[in-house]
């Protein structure tokens, strides 16, 4: 059986959304990122998806991380 893959974070900023994978994989977390953003005029939104069974560890992580 696949495992579901939940939506953890969204942002209108590529390299923002980058950077939060990255972090989110050196904890050993599985990521997706999906890059919804028109390639001709950067609109659109960048997500962040992990394993269900993941998600509470992912939001910790990101909330003890915010990059403003």
């Amino acid at each position: 059986m696949s495992e579901q893959w939940v939506r953890v974070y969204e942002t209108q900023n590529l390299a923002e959304a980058s950077i939060l994978k990255g972090l989110l994989e050196e904890n050993g977390l599985p990521v997706q990122l999906l890059n919804k953003q028109d390639s001709a005029y950067l609109l659109g939104t960048a997500e962040i998806y992990v394993l269900l069974k993941m998600l509470p560890a992912a939001e910790l992580i990101i909330e003890g991380n915010r990059l403003n």
